[in-house]
């Protein structure tokens, strides 16, 4: 049908023949259950033969490929154009990228200071001159008032040049005259021809006389000439002097005052990633590493004798501690006393002193230093090291002379650690003369723009030299989505996953209002969607289910969203409020015990309290940027993992920011901190559910143990396959796929030709347990699984808390590059839960928006899961958008009042209904989800 994509028979994963028509230039929402098939409708069909096709037209070398790749399962795909994906992921690892440089602001800011930026000496702070022909004639003329003068030029000096290879060179070149002696004077001037005996010209105080005039403005354009032919041969340099005054023109940047040279001005001299413009002393990272004394001794109330000095407590260091030993007896240091309780001189012998065979711990890390081309050391240095501000750049990652050039009064490292928002106020003041204006009108307008896209997806707040990994999932994807506007692009298809995911309901609209705009260019807009907000706002709706895994991939729905509402679907019921998450019963109370935080201090946090109960499920609400991460992530679990955890708990974090605190108090109610974020369980293939929940051991276990595989002597060891010497396929070594460099585009994994995908040599598979070999168990999904080892304890067990998390639809041996942040978050939690029998005592667990990617009828199953692991006696933290968690929470930390530079604070706390009465925005939405009515299934 014209004016739509038809997709017919779709089979992809566990889609069961999906035939559906999504109108092109209108914006889509795919819904439905966790689990249903969205994902692989949107990216594994519609996304990925947009890719294939797209290919088609690229070069031969690009089709060799295309075999490679595997055809989504579908009968029929019309009218798809080329496709952009924008996932919920954060693919970036480097500290080199910003959100600078992935936005490419920085990169125009870079061109921008190449263009009309002003050059100021380093050292000196004087302007840095380029002298010119013309402007050097008009300064001679200006300057010597009629005088003669001599212009000349230094002779370039050459080691295997002889005074009378030199002198006939110059007379070749017809110069006749030459001075000899210091370069301020041109006084002491011979004949090439006449020159005394013992004046020789290979020596490196010879200046070459080009022309002797009398500088008048008549005279002006044969001194340009002279002062060009010295350019020409003097390498750039040129003397003109009379007998009163000597000036010095240079064509290379030079100071005035102190004559240091400078770079020319080009945009590599204003990039920390290349060796022109980074800094020397931390190579543009910014950041160096220095040991720490708080690593090196992480419980100062240990002593000696306990290990106080971490890095000689490794069993490899047995000696070390010999040493230690017979020094301490040696100079009177007890063995016995905690570190705090020794003199500061013991203490400081023992980290910086040398006596004897004795060597302190920080001599002997530097030392080891020689070895770290061996990685083991390096491991096991970077343990107790700390990234420190570079001194020689105060973080800005450019050397002095990048940082001296300016543009109206700021250098580029200032503007460059501006956040978005503070960059656009700096723009609409910049004062440019009418030629610099005119020079950067282009760059100006590119900078505006992409600056006011950032803004537009609700990043005002992001500050330019913010790491690019640093960022959350979501706040990747609306960079993503920025740059997508930015790029202009006519009848695209953009399927994008989950973009309200991160946002504040108050930013929900700006980016509704964005997708229209993309949708409104002439593009075909297809999002993954669960909000109801964004699912209102869409032209068209498709839901897939009705359940999950093998109970999904079925359309149950497709039309406009007014229809969906009276559909009677499982979104549909929530669309038109018949269905709801319900209030909690009872909340719990909060106190007696808390945990306290005073002044604490990070990025835009100064010196806040916030006072968290213990035994509740706490959540930590705010607009985007008003520091919820910052206390969480950066305070609260990384103070609480030092504590807790000592020297373990600090090198979790090395690298990181780390935010101080004055106080921090209740702690020692607990007895270990969780961190629970978005972060992948791995970045290959190779890493699955299955091995992530540390149950694989227990089928390995079963098939070991088929009377096949005991006649063929097979252990647990031969069905893994991450075992060397196991029977995984030799040629993908177990990963079931290979990787394919595209060169162009991102890397493409392919099926193994030797074992299609299944991970093991052929004869492994031959080992079966109820007709089904170890790759067919890996394929079965956690549902199918649990049915057909039910009988297993343990196994069964495990496979129950995947479940219980929403993800029974998962495959067991789905690679770990497909899951979603969600998914990675809810895997972690079941393994908390298979774990919590095992340990003891009261934890506290920090989550990072565990609903994403969540229907809200699993946001139910989800909430119950918080529930038990606070009634087992634990206590969770959550961030959270999510308006149905926030008022199921027994507490609420709402932080704002707005974000970056406007937030930081703690604006309310306390029960949802506290909050639901304070004058916040997260108020203003929190009062409306209270009011709905409860509804049960």
């Amino acid at each position: 049908m014209p004016g739509t994509i038809t997709v017919q028979n779709a089979s992809q994963h566990n889609l069961k023949g999906v035939t559906v028509e999504i109108p092109r230039r209108a914006l889509t929402v795919v819904t439905g259950p966790s689990g249903s098939g969205k994902s692989s409708l949107a990216f594994d069909t519609l996304y990925a033969e947009g890719q294939r096709r797209y290919i088609e037209s690229l070069s031969t070398y690009a089709k060799q490929f295309l075999d490679r790749m595997p055809k989504p399962a579908v009968d029929r795909l019309d009218g798809i154009s080329p496709a952009v994906a924008i996932e919920q992921k954060n693919p970036t690892t480097s500290s080199r990228s910003t959100v600078g440089t992935a936005t490419e602001i920085y990169d125009f800011l870079r061109l921008l200071w190449a263009r009309v930026g002003r050059p100021f000496c380093h050292r000196c702070g004087e302007p840095v001159v380029i002298d010119s022909p013309s402007s050097a004639a008009q300064k001679v003329v200006e300057r010597f008032g009629s005088d003669d003068v001599s212009i000349a030029f230094p002779l370039p000096r050459s080691t295997d040049s002889t005074h009378e290879l030199i002198a006939e060179n110059l007379a070749a070149l017809g110069f006749v005259r030459v001075s000899i002696g210091p370069a301020e004077h041109l006084r002491d001037v011979w004949r090439l021809d006449a020159l005394p005996d013992g004046v020789r010209l290979d020596r490196d105080d010879v200046r070459v006389v080009v022309d002797r005039i009398r500088a008048t403005a008549r005279s002006r354009q044969r001194i340009a000439e002279a002062i060009a032919t010295a350019f020409a041969e003097g390498e750039g340099l040129a003397f003109v002097a009379s007998d009163a005054v000597r000036l010095r023109f240079s064509q290379h940047p030079r100071c005035l005052a102190c004559g240091t040279a400078s770079p020319r001005l080009a945009p590599p001299l204003f990039s920390f990633n290349n060796p022109a413009g980074a800094c020397p002393g931390c190579n543009g990272f910014g950041a160096l590493l220095e040991y720490d004394e708080s690593l090196i001794v992480p419980n100062p109330a240990r002593t000696l004798a306990e290990g106080a000095l971490d890095p000689w407590t490794k069993p490899r260091y047995t000696g070390r501690r010999r040493i230690l030993r017979n020094c301490a007896r040696a100079r009177g240091i007890p063995m016995d006393v905690p570190w705090h309780g020794l003199k500061v001189a013991d203490r400081r012998f023992l980290l910086h002193g040398k006596g004897g065979s004795f060597l302190g711990v920080l001599p002997f890390l530097r030392r080891l230093e020689r070895k770290r081309y061996k990685q083991y050391i390096r491991v096991f240095l970077r343990q107790y090291q700390r990234a420190l501000t570079c001194p020689a750049c105060q973080g800005s990652r450019l050397r002095p002379e990048a940082l001296a050039v300016r543009v109206g009064a700021d250098s580029i490292g200032v503007v460059g650690a501006m956040t978005a928002d503070d960059l656009a106020r700096w723009l609409d003041a910049l004062a440019l003369t009418p030629f610099e204006g005119q020079v950067a009108a282009t760059i100006l307008r590119e900078i505006a723009s992409r600056v006011a896209f950032l803004r537009d997806v609700g990043l005002g707040y992001l500050g330019l030299a913010r790491l690019t990994r640093t960022l959350s999932g979501g706040e990747a994807q609306r960079i993503a989505l920025s740059n997508a506007l930015g790029s202009s692009l006519v009848d695209a298809l953009y399927v994008l996953d989950e973009p309200s995911i991160g946002l504040h309901a108050r930013d929900i609209d700006t980016l509704l209002d964005l997708l229209r705009r993309l949708r409104d260019m002439g593009n075909t807009v297809v999002m993954v969607e669960h909000d109801l907000a964004a699912i209102r706002a869409a032209d068209h709706m498709i839901e897939l289910g009705p359940g999950a895994g093998e109970h999904g991939g079925e359309l149950v729905f497709s039309g406009s969203v007014r229809d969906a509402a009276a559909a009677g679907t499982l979104t549909g019921r929530y669309l038109g409020g018949q269905r709801a998450i319900p209030m909690p019963g009872q909340r719990r109370r909060a106190g007696p015990r808390w945990l306290e935080v005073h002044g604490a201090r990070l990025h835009n946090l100064d010196g806040i309290d916030a006072t968290v109960p213990l035994g509740t499920l706490t959540v930590v609400a705010g607009v985007s940027g008003s520091g919820k991460s910052t206390l969480v992530h950066d305070v609260l679990y990384r103070q609480l993992a030092q504590r807790l955890r000592g020297a373990h708990g600090a090198k979790e974090h090395l690298g990181e920011a780390v935010g101080s605190v004055s106080d921090l108090r209740g702690w020692q109610a607990l007895d270990d901190v969780v961190l629970i974020d978005q972060s992948p369980i791995g970045r290959s293939p190779r890493s699955n559910p299955i091995t992530y929940i540390r149950a694989f051991d227990e089928i390995r276990k079963l098939f070991a143990d088929q009377p096949l595989a005991r006649a063929r002597e097979y252990d647990a060891g031969t069905f893994s396959f991450n075992a060397v010497h196991g029977g995984r396929c030799r040629l993908c070594e177990g990963a079931g796929h290979l990787q394919v460099e595209m060169v162009f585009l991102a890397d493409v994994f392919v099926p193994c030709d030797a074992c299609n995908g299944t991970r093991f040599e052929r004869e492994v598979l031959d080992v079966r347990i109820k007709g089904l070999s170890v790759a067919d168990v890996l394929g079965l999904s956690v549902e199918q699984a649990m049915s057909r080892f039910r009988h297993q304890a343990r196994l069964g067990k495990a496979l129950w808390q995947l479940q219980q998390v929403g993800l029974g639809y998962l495959r067991l041996g789905q690679p770990a590059t497909t899951l979603s942040g969600g998914e990675a978050q809810r895997l972690k939690i079941a393994r908390q839960l298979i774990g919590a029998g095992k340990r003891a005592g009261h934890r506290l667990y920090l989550l990072d928006e565990p609903t994403t990617g969540l229907h809200l009828e699993d946001i139910r199953s989800l909430l119950k899961v918080l529930d038990r692991l606070v009634d087992a006696g634990h206590t969770v933290v959550v961030i959270e958008h999510h308006l149905d968690v926030i008022k199921h929470a027994d507490w609420v930390i709402d932080m704002g009042p707005e974000g970056g530079e406007g937030g930081g604070n703690v604006v309310a706390a306390g029960p949802p209904e506290t909050i639901a009465d304070a004058d916040t925005h997260t108020a203003r939405f929190l009062r409306a989800a209270l009011a709905t009515p409860a509804k049960s299934a």
